[in-house]
């Protein structure tokens, strides 16, 4: 019987990453939107760093932060709660990782290109700033929103290597569908690679279509 295993863990690994990227892109994105200069440089750099650094290397990163002796693991420990390290947790922490710039560059586009005239008439009116986020600037980015979480999603679905390197390639538990193709490709077993490759390709174009579509409204 076919596993489908690698196709729930892969999903709920994406799902929850994304709606973890989609808040804190957002909220992260309106905090820096307007900073300029060198600051916006720095800042920009560091949060899209993820984006360029080799799977490996965020990783290598993940493991060291929570793993046993790293800060995070540390905490998860004094708190009674278990280690992250080959869980299906870190599936979803590394997906996170990976995708996080993707929403961030979005919905940092998107606020930048609401017409500035609305939010001032908002102060005028005695509109406090998370009223401003809240009414009108997440309303008015709301395609460029979607279409980061899209990308988000699509990002997250396909994450390979930190993924291995944080949670291992178990059956059933951290086995995502990256990697169920890799090791089939690599058994010989070209089938079932080619059945997976189906499926997140599939996924991965419907993601890729609600992408568009969002950016093609928001740029309308």
């Amino acid at each position: 019987m076919f596993d489908l295993s690698p196709l729930y863990i892969s999903l709920r690994a994406a799902a929850l990453s994304s709606a973890i990227v989609f808040v804190l892109g957002t909220v992260v994105a309106r905090l820096c939107y307007t900073l300029r200069g060198r600051k916006a440089a720095i800042v920009d750099t560091i949060l899209t760093l993820p984006l360029v650094l080799p799977p490996t290397v965020l990783g290598f990163f993940l493991l060291v932060l929570f793993g046993r002796n790293g800060p995070f693991g540390v905490l998860l420990a004094r708190m009674g709660q278990k280690a992250v390290i080959f869980s299906w947790k870190a599936t979803v922490i590394a997906a996170t990782v990976v995708s996080f710039p993707l929403m961030y560059r979005s919905a940092r586009g998107a606020f930048e290109q609401i017409d500035q005239e609305l939010l001032w008439a908002g102060r005028t009116l005695g509109m406090a700033e998370w009223k401003l986020f809240l009414h009108i600037m997440v309303p008015e980015a709301w395609p460029g929103l979607m279409a980061g979480l899209a990308l988000s999603f699509s990002r997250s679905l396909g994450e390979f290597g930190a993924t291995l390197m944080i949670a291992g390639n178990i059956p059933g538990k951290t086995q995502t569908m990256p990697m169920a193709i890799y090791f089939a490709t690599a058994g010989g077993d070209m089938r079932t690679a080619w059945i997976w490759v189906g499926i997140i390709v599939a996924i991965s174009c419907v993601s890729l279509t609600l992408t568009t579509h969002f950016d093609s409204r928001r740029r309308g």
